[in-house]
């Protein structure tokens, strides 16, 4: 008899403990407002005739297509492309995946590809081999695509005061996005990110860490420290514009 009281007790206190608290992420802070200066080039340069080591990069250009379907081809690409045509979200691209069929109306379109170096090879053979971005030709239908911009993004090192944040809208790119909350427990929790694409995290205007879907863990640490009495803020930067509204924080690490 006694069991049959505790269990169903325990099981309810696990799950009041297990339960997420979700926090709104609706207002956003366009990405052009870490832009840094301009490079224009006919081909696209890679990060390091950039002088960039790590970060981010939106290489940029116009093209003028034909068919309502051609395929976006790239020589190279290190590490890890978010491709949009006007605007709107076309697919991702790696060294592994270079290929991307580009669906629009026939006429002129802004195509970018923000583009992330997720990291360098300091040793072994490989170290010569260690150029970053896009390199080489960039292709749309089998023609060669030229005049590009190159725009590095000021991410990791912008004062996160400075941005001007609006209600989010459906569309429109990469971006940051801001969500207000008070943490109705204590201790360590874990910001999961389930559901978004690439990019990273500050609370309090404290950085976190960086996240990417691909990767096993799904979560990043907040370290109680981090976190206020009261209302805190959270500012996530996302590459990949997944359309999320909401963020959930878990008291454990969250994996696929």
């Amino acid at each position: 008899m006694l069991k049959t009281i505790v269990f169903p007790m325990m099981a309810f206190l696990l799950g009041q403990t297990l339960m997420a608290q979700e926090i709104s992420v609706e207002s956003k802070a366009s990405v052009s407002q870490v832009y840094k200066k301009t490079v224009e080039a006919e081909r696209a340069l890679s990060f390091n005739d950039l002088d960039i080591e790590f970060g981010y990069v939106l290489y940029q250009t116009e093209i003028n297509t034909d068919a309502e379907s051609e395929d976006l081809e790239l020589e190279n690409v290190r590490d890890y492309a978010v491709v949009y045509l006007d605007g709107k979200l076309q697919g991702t691209l790696t060294d592994q995946g270079k290929t991307l069929t580009i669906k629009a109306n026939p006429g002129k379109h802004i195509l970018r590809l923000y583009v992330e170096n997720i990291g360098r090879i300091t040793y072994g053979p490989e170290i010569t081999d260690n150029s970053k971005g896009l390199f080489g030709s960039v292709s749309l239908g089998g023609n060669e695509l030229q005049n590009w911009k190159m725009i590095p993004l000021d991410v990791r090192n912008y004062p996160l005061k400075n941005l001007v944040f609006e209600q989010s809208k459906s569309n429109g790119g990469p971006g940051f996005y801001q969500g207000c909350f008070d943490l109705n427990s204590s201790g360590n929790k874990y910001l999961n990110m389930t559901g978004w694409g690439m990019g990273e995290v500050w609370l309090n205007q404290k950085y976190l860490g960086s996240y990417w879907e691909e990767e096993k863990q799904q979560s990043i640490l907040i370290p109680s420290e981090y976190i206020i009495s009261g209302q805190n803020e959270l500012v996530i930067f996302e590459l990949k514009n997944n359309q999320q509204k909401k963020i959930s924080l878990s008291p454990t690490p969250v994996f696929k």
